[in-house]
């Protein structure tokens, strides 16, 4: 599906054009125009008209919003518009620089402060054509990334991650040299939301992310970054379950697996999926070791947290959308091999067993995990069990959480329970016999809290 140019962009091509100017598209759109996709945000820049006059044109077309600190942008209907501009580099890091914009600029000049040649394409929405003076279109058929200017690419840091998620998001080959400045450009001054929103845009919208992962390996993120993904790389595993390799191998293996698991789900849920993904294995390199000629990694989910919690700090993952997606990540790594031990327990797992697990992790992001982490290796195992695991979860209800308490402290009142912490502690035992599935009514949640507290009261009596 090739990218529809939405509205206004011809009109305000149009009206700078009468202005004696010229507005081009460029950026993003134009490099999914020519990769046959879908693309919605639309990037403008005019040249030959002054600040003043470009609003002027604009107003005239609809709303405009006013944004940006140290440069311009014109938002009007969905559309990014502004003039061609200058960067000066002036201090270390990636917001350290003096931007002005300059209507005379070239159309090349004006190209040549983007990152790659595949963004410094633009297109002339009124004729159709395409202006391409550092070779991007060439590029995008040799299926190449490249550095618009080496002597300045380095200037900001962030290029370095969108080079890894560009490779993978539209299958490119690093150019060589381009790979080069990469090695050598520093890392340290980027905050983490900014390594995160490159991160997450390779994690979700490439189809392979381990493309993109591998790359960063090379390049030496990995090892800057994220030394809690550094110490998977050599690290062992029994090769009769895991014949593909070491733990990175496998890890890159069920991230891959996991992102054809997660279009269906909503964006928190998405996230969480990812990187519970990435982070499953965490606790392997601490716990691995030979006992009685095997490689072991005994306890490695609970050992997976803490190391869990530090990756989720690098790249400051809270919450999103109002979903806890710190805690679910922890409690996927904590629990993903849990689906398959149910299954395959001796002992029927009871229903009591299924709600307990549903009070730290939602269920359904876990099978999913699972699933991956079974299907992400070589050879032929068998993983029917998480499919069993999902739908026992399912036909009690606790797939996305643990049931609500029946019994309230309000139901207590009448019962002479004051609130405070004897109050809490009554709830808590009527809740725990919920779980087992000993309590399915207010009513017999009262029959239960009263059995507790008379037996407290003998008990506190001093009778036997």
């Amino acid at each position: 599906m090739t990218a529809d140019l939405p509205y206004p962009a011809r009109e305000i091509a149009g009206a700078v054009r009468a202005h004696g100017g010229r507005a081009l598209v460029v950026g993003g759109w134009v490099r999914d125009r020519l990769l046959g996709r879908p693309s919605k945000d639309v990037d403008m820049e005019a040249f030959g008209v002054r600040a003043g006059t470009l609003r002027s044109l604009l107003e005239g077309i609809g709303d405009v919003n006013v944004v940006g600190e140290s440069f311009t942008v014109y938002k009007v209907c969905g559309i990014d518009v502004a003039l061609p501009r200058r960067d000066s580099k002036t201090a270390r890091g990636h917001r350290g620089f003096t931007v002005e914009g300059d209507p005379s600029m070239s159309v090349e000049d004006a190209a040549r402060r983007r990152d790659f040649t595949i963004n410094a394409v633009s297109y002339d929405p009124l004729t159709g054509e395409y202006l391409d003076p550092h070779g991007g279109r060439a590029d995008l058929e040799r299926r190449i990334l490249r550095a618009v200017d080496p002597l300045t690419f380095g200037d900001d840091s962030l290029r370095v991650l969108r080079a890894v998620q560009f490779a993978a998001r539209f299958a490119l080959d690093l150019d060589p040299a381009t790979g080069e400045l990469c090695r050598r450009i520093a890392l340290d001054d980027l905050p983490p939301e900014r390594v995160w929103g490159e991160i997450e845009k390779l994690l979700l919208q490439a189809p392979c992310p381990s493309v993109g992962l591998q790359l960063a390996l090379e390049l030496g993120i990995v090892a800057r970054l994220f030394p809690e993904l550094m110490a998977l790389v050599g690290c062992p595993q029994e090769p009769e379950w895991h014949p593909e390799g070491d733990v990175w191998v496998h890890t890159l293996m069920v991230v891959d697996e996991a992102r054809t698991r997660i279009d269906d789900l909503h964006h928190p849920q998405r996230v969480t999926v990812m990187l519970g993904a990435v982070c499953h294995d965490l606790g392997k390199p601490g716990t691995t070791a030979v006992i009685d000629g095997r490689i072991r990694s005994m306890e490695h989910e609970a050992a997976g947290v803490e190391p869990a919690h530090s990756l989720l700090d690098r790249l400051n993952i809270q919450t999103i959308g109002g979903f806890d997606v710190r805690a679910q990540v922890a409690g996927i790594v904590a629990h993903h091999l849990k689906p398959l031990a149910f299954f395959k327990s001796a002992d029927p797992v009871g229903d009591g067993a299924f709600r307990r697990l549903a009070q730290k992790v939602d269920l359904e992001l876990l099978a999913r995990v699972a699933e991956s982490d079974c299907r992400g290796r070589t050879g032929s195992f068998d993983c029917s069990g998480i499919g069993w695991f999902l739908q026992r979860a399912r036909e009690l209800g606790v797939q996305h959480g643990a049931p609500a308490p029946i019994l309230k402290g309000r139901h207590l009142l009448p019962l002479g329970v004051e609130p405070g912490p004897g109050m809490g502690v009554v709830l808590r035992q009527v809740y725990e016999r919920q779980l087992d599935g000993a309590v399915t009514s207010v009513e017999e949640g009262l029959h239960i809290a009263r059995q507790i507290l008379s037996t407290d009261r003998r008990a506190s009596s001093g009778e036997s």
